[in-house]
């Protein structure tokens, strides 16, 4: 579904990623993991046309994307779930869920669509009618996740939804991106909980950054037998 070849993109003279290459295949959540500052975010916003790489191609469902402005990815399907997950405070819940149907209305079953996100997020639901800002951190990262699912998009890509939650918080959010995962949502996961990312791509594939790069690739099985270089890698104790 998803091929990114060799993509080097900068911020002004700054060179972020250097030769960062993967793929997603149809129904895989494949995760990308690293310490901050590596630029796993900077991948996310190279594929959906946000910070476009200057050399290398993203090629999605067999076309070259690259370069392409984020509306036109977001019509062919893509969808981003940033980090700060921006949602509009002065709105409801529903209006925020609307927006995410907007450039697709004509395409879908909106009435269907908004049961669907219900179903994954009560939450919501219960809170149609209450403004966007005065969610709690876990429900407006909820609402982010929402707003995207609703457009039923071929391809998820999700920056940190963990990421300042509580703990409790977290397991939720984790068990309704494993919902996801078991009804075959293709997904590319950024995140820096280690056994959480993994727990969600099980047998598939994980890709490590460092200094821009893909430094680490494989299964968590395979992982598991590197562990001093995951380690070395992530900065951490696993």
């Amino acid at each position: 579904m998803l091929r990114v070849d060799k993509i080097n993109t900068f911020y002004g003279s700054s060179h972020i990623l250097h030769d960062v290459s993967f793929e997603v295949r149809q129904g895989e959540v494949v995760v990308l993991l690293g310490r901050n500052g590596v630029g796993k975010t900077t991948v996310l916003k190279s594929i959906m046309g946000i910070q476009p790489p200057k050399s290398g191609k993203i090629i999605y469902q067999g076309e070259d994307i690259t370069g392409n402005q984020p509306f036109q990815n977001a019509r062919r399907g893509l969808a981003l779930i940033p980090e700060d997950r921006r949602i509009f405070p002065n709105l409801t819940v529903e209006e925020n869920l609307l927006l995410g149907v907007l450039h697709k209305k004509n395409k879908l079953n909106v009435p269907a669509q908004f049961d669907l996100v219900y179903s994954c997020f009560p939450k919501l639901e219960q809170r149609a009618r209450q403004m966007g800002g005065s969610l709690s951190g876990g429900e407006q990262q909820m609402l982010t996740i929402a707003r995207a699912l609703i457009s039923n998009p071929d391809l998820m890509m999700i920056d940190e939804p963990t990421e300042g939650l509580a703990p409790m918080v977290v397991e939720e959010i984790a068990e309704i991106l494993r919902r996801l995962e078991k009804e075959g949502t293709t997904m590319l996961l950024v995140e820096q909980n280690y056994q959480l990312a993994l727990s969600l791509c099980e047998s598939q594939r994980a890709y490590i950054m460092e200094k821009g790069q893909i430094k680490l690739c494989g299964t968590p099985g395979e992982l598991q037998a590197c562990m001093a270089e995951v380690e070395q890698c992530l900065g951490v104790k696993l």
